[in-house]
């Protein structure tokens, strides 16, 4: 599997160009190891915390769909898929989860764009203002499957996204990424890119999620996970990790056995 020259893994397999594997592991670098700077805590008389104290995530349950409806959860499985396609090594990113993950953050805070300020004027800015459109995330998708629906049905004999060859999927993708596909009443380049993120997002994702499963994505490129220390690895470059990787929630084969 390989991408296209901007970067999406939408390309004909056959193709010369960057393979899926160095774009996800750049994808992961950014996603995974990124760091937070922390102060120092002035403790006095007690701890600042107490065992159990957080607010866990609930881990995600299989099911039907929270926020799509039949319709877009069938496109968004077929949109991941192309963005992420399964080889023999990797599930693609509808059996990685990632259409599940999407939708189940689309019902949730983020969905609702809680904590972000989203009040106008709202005008295009650059690139480091960030989003300046009064949409939430789950109202984009709605909107944005929507437009890419009736594109698609106008331009290929009524025919919907999930109806089309991988051809002429990937060559829609690619249209939208560059800004050459106008979608009806919404940007499609922004709609790409969201989609595109919240893929990537997915596929690492901690499986509690719904992503990322049987954490397909940490075993591609050796991630540990949760594991309490790995400090002895830190600085052993080019020696794949030895231990599988471990969730938040622990992993499938550490169930306690009654009696």
């Amino acid at each position: 599997m390989v991408v296209h020259e901007l970067g999406i893994s939408t390309k004909s397999r056959s193709s010369p160009g960057v393979s899926r594997r160095e774009l996800l592991l750049t994808t992961a670098i950014s996603l995974i190891f990124s760091t937070t700077s922390a102060s120092a805590l002035d403790v006095k008389g007690s701890l600042p915390w107490a065992p159990n104290a957080g607010s866990p995530p609930a881990p995600v349950q299989p099911g039907p769909w929270a926020y799509f409806t039949a319709e877009e959860g069938a496109a968004i499985e077929v949109l991941v898929d192309r963005l992420i396609p399964p080889d023999a090594q990797t599930p693609g990113g509808k059996d990685a989860g990632c259409a599940v993950f999407i939708d189940r953050q689309l019902a949730g805070p983020y969905g609702r764009a809680e904590g972000l300020y989203m009040r106008g004027p709202f005008a295009d800015g650059t690139p480091q203002q960030g989003d300046q459109s009064p949409l939430t995330p789950a109202a984009r998708y709605r909107q944005g499957l929507a437009a890419l629906d009736k594109y698609c049905r106008s331009k290929y004999a009524g025919k919907s996204f999930v109806q089309l060859p991988d051809g002429d999927k990937d060559k829609l993708l690619s249209g939208l990424e560059k800004g050459e596909v106008q979608l009806e009443g919404t940007s499609g380049r922004a709609f790409f890119e969201q989609l595109l993120q919240n893929t990537q997002e997915g596929f690492f994702a901690d499986p509690v999620y719904g992503g990322n499963r049987d954490m397909a994505g940490w075993k591609m490129i050796g991630y540990p996970g949760a594991r309490y220390d790995y400090r002895d690895w830190v600085e052993r470059h080019n020696e794949r990790y030895p231990l599988p990787p471990v969730s938040i929630g622990g992993r499938p084969d550490w169930v306690r056995k009654a009696g």
